[in-house]
């Protein structure tokens, strides 16, 4: 970073004693690093706070004086220093969990493909839980020595933000990304330009520039179509992610899955296997098998080492939510790739016909199933959907004999858990166990959590609630001074809420399915529950609809109007904009989260984990993780069996009684202090039950250890080597 001329021009002015702060704010490390954080908030609280937690805008910002005043404080270089040893010894460290576990085998990398990432908000390049699990993912992977590379898109304009009118629609606002100010930095060729590369075998030609993004010791890369060499109509491929109609899609995933392959054969990165998340990078695949029968290898040797080096993970049990194609589109821009695969037109479009429905067109999750040899889905429950789902295409075996496995999805604790609840973790478990955070998914560990005192974790949940509200008054007021509001919103955004009042969270995307809006079935009831004088609850929403989803925006402008109408009170509110930084704010400070999907339809759900790993208990439909999470302890659960016409009024009513008769009354039943040791103990239980359990550690280290050996065994065929 420091080498590059003008990277250098940009950062002169940082004195040199710690000129480490650019190396640092380029590395997303500090991401999930709270002390590393806190280097750049010292420098000063307001730019760290303008930048919104970019150190790269904070140190383009800051005024030149506090940058030298920090450089001659001796207990913020005495800090920086130690900071900066921590960072070094991680990036050089030889030895890993993974190095250590696979000692034997060779070097090997595998290339984690994703059409997003949840990073950090200072990178939007995500829509909701797909993208943050393939973050977390990346984390993780960095965390145990993964030899991982990612690829992924640039998008200029992420996913998008949010703003809520007077009547509860949801407008869409474009902020284009300052790629100049973010921790992304562009690929250079040999002459110090930035790398563009044409996506092969299409015409007319379309061509993407590269960025990389340093995630700790995992490189990912991103590539970015609004460039000059693009005609017009292509330059927006990459503006915004899932965006346009079906062409526009299709080729985003031609550039995803070709151009990226084609990226990496490029930057000379070997890799031995491919991990797709989701469908719409499959066509990485068939650039593979292209690849090798261009070299030579017979079409049945190519296809064979592409399956057996390839692990597809998907996560959509709604038939709507995967990708089709028609076979004109398909035609348009795939004809030379039959001939040089050396297959018919017919051969080719079988990859993606689905044997129940082949006149419906080229479907991305069948292409990417046929061309893999490993398969799993992202709980035990979505893992019976989907063999029940993909089932036609292994018509001869029994269905619970369908090759889908399951790896229950995870969070990466480092990022999720607050950094306070770590510090009160670290002195109890860390009094008896001091490496804990390494050995975290370790359940034995996390039996330590009762030694906790009760009056602790509740005053420091409590801390967290209370930091909640303000950061919601905070985003109100900044929204008022920028002219964007009306009164009549005020109510509805949450100016109200009290911390003292028992408060539920529901915030995730706005699909029907989701059902965000059942809370509020029974009218007459919620309201009694509401404004119940002596056990009040509040409830906070936050979520977006996707732009083209208008049934899933009137659900979203439904739940707005409550939180708007008198008869609630106050206590219901709607939080804007929800990304990765306000779910922050939300799984560490509410007191109980709510999912009450449609059976089945939750694949698994993470936002969940989130909260429970900080002692957040759920309230959830048995669906998705919860199935496996749920002890009887540690939150509450309701049926999933029922179906009929009034399911809605039925699960509605079994949220009701829950709340009335178990939750609502536990949480207020307190001592003379305050402290209601009965909710403090399911608190603990969810921490228990959920942070080994449902960590992106256990996951990442399943994902290695079930498939990373029989990928190695198939790429070292020395038949099949390329």
């Amino acid at each position: 970073m420091k080498g590059d001329p003008v990277e250098r021009e940009r950062f002169e002015r940082i004195p040199e004693r710690i000129d480490g702060l650019v190396d640092l704010a380029y590395n997303l490390w500090w991401s999930w690093h709270p002390a590393a954080r806190v280097l750049f908030k010292q420098v000063n609280g307001c730019a760290w706070k303008e930048s919104r937690h970019n150190p790269v805008r904070m140190l383009l910002d800051v005024p030149e004086g506090y940058l030298w005043r920090a450089a001659r404080d001796r207990e913020y270089i005495r800090r920086y220093d130690i900071i900066m040893e921590r960072y070094r010894d991680y990036m050089g460290k030889k030895s890993s969990w993974f190095t250590e576990e696979y000692s034997a085998c060779r070097p090997v990398t595998v290339a984690y493909f994703s059409a997003e990432y949840g990073l950090h908000h200072s990178l939007p390049f995500y829509a909701g839980g797909l993208g943050f699990l393939a973050g977390d993912h990346l984390k993780e992977s960095s965390d145990l020595g993964v030899p991982l590379v990612a690829v992924g898109f640039m998008y200029s304009s992420g996913y998008l933000h949010q703003h809520i009118g007077p009547e509860g629609l949801q407008m869409d606002i474009e902020e284009p990304l300052d790629r100049d100010a973010a921790p992304i930095t562009r690929v250079l060729d040999p002459s110090g330009g930035q790398v563009v590369l044409r996506v092969p075998h299409i015409d007319p030609p379309i061509h993407v520039a590269l960025w990389k993004v340093q995630v700790g010791r995992v490189l990912l890369y991103l590539l970015d179509t609004d460039i000059e060499e693009n005609r017009p109509e292509h330059r927006g491929i990459s503006h915004r992610l899932y965006y346009g109609g079906r062409e526009e899609r299709l080729l985003q995933e031609i550039v995803l899955g070709i151009g990226g392959r084609k990226a990496l054969s490029y930057l000379g990165i070997h890799y031995a296997a491919v991990h797709l998340n989701e469908g719409h990078p499959a066509f990485a695949l068939v650039e593979r098998v292209r690849e090798r029968v261009g070299k030579g290898m017979s079409y049945e040797d190519a296809l064979d080492q592409v399956r057996g080096t390839t692990v597809f993970t998907t996560h959509t049990p709604v038939p709507a939510g995967h990708d089709i194609f028609s076979t004109d589109l398909i035609d348009r821009y795939f004809s030379e790739y039959y001939r040089c695969l050396g297959l018919s037109r017919e051969e080719f479009l079988a990859f993606g016909t689905h044997p129940e429905d082949p006149d419906a067109g080229f479907n991305m999750t069948v292409c990417a199933l046929r061309l893999s040899a490993h398969h799993n889905a992202v709980s035990r429950r979505h893992g019976e959907v989907t063999r029940e789902m993909w089932h036609s295409l292994w018509p001869r075996l029994p269905v619970e004999r369908v090759p889908i496995d399951a790896v229950t999805n995870g969070v990466h604790l480092p990022t999720w858990l607050n950094p306070r609840m770590a510090a009160l973790f670290d002195e109890y478990i860390g009094a008896v166990c001091p490496y804990w955070p390494l050995e975290h998914d370790n359940p034995v560990v996390w039996e330590l959590v009762d030694e906790i005192p009760d009056e602790e974790l509740w005053r420091l949940h409590l801390w967290l609630k209370t930091k909640l509200f303000n950061r919601v008054r905070e985003m109100k007021r900044a929204k008022w001074a920028e002219h964007l509001d009306m009164p009549e919103n005020v109510v509805a955004e949450g100016v109200f809420l009290d911390p003292m009042v028992f408060t539920i969270g529901f915030a995730r995307r706005f699909s029907t399915y989701k059902r965000a809006d059942l809370i509020f079935t029974d009218l007459e009831r919620l309201v009694r529950i509401v404004n119940n004088p002596w056990r009040p609850v509040q409830i906070v929403f936050a979520g977006k609809a996707h732009p083209a989803d208008r049934a899933g925006q009137e659900v979203l402008a439904r739940v707005y109007r409550f939180a708007r109408s008198p008869e609630f009170g106050g206590r219901v509110a709607f939080v804007e904009d929800y990304g990765e930084r306000v779910a922050q704010y939300l799984v560490h400070g509410v007191d109980l989260w709510l999912n009450n999907p449609l059976p089945p339809m939750e694949a698994s759900g993470t936002s969940g984990m989130k909260a429970a790993i900080n002692g957040v208990p759920n309230l959830s439909i048995l669906d998705g993780w919860w199935i496996e999470g749920y002890n009887g302890r540690n939150g509450w659960a309701f049926d999933r069996e029922y179906v009929g016409e009034d399911r809605d009024a039925r699960d509605a009513a079994a949220i009701y009684d829950l709340l009335e008769k178990e939750v609502v009354p536990l949480y207020y039943a307190r001592d003379l202090r305050g402290v209601p040791h009965g909710w403090v103990k399911t608190m603990k239980e969810a921490i228990k039950s959920t942070a080994p359990h449902f960590s992106a550690r256990r996951m990442v280290k399943e994902y290695v250890n079930r498939y990373y050996p029989k990928m190695l065994a198939c790429a070292s065929i020395p038949a099949l080597r390329i």
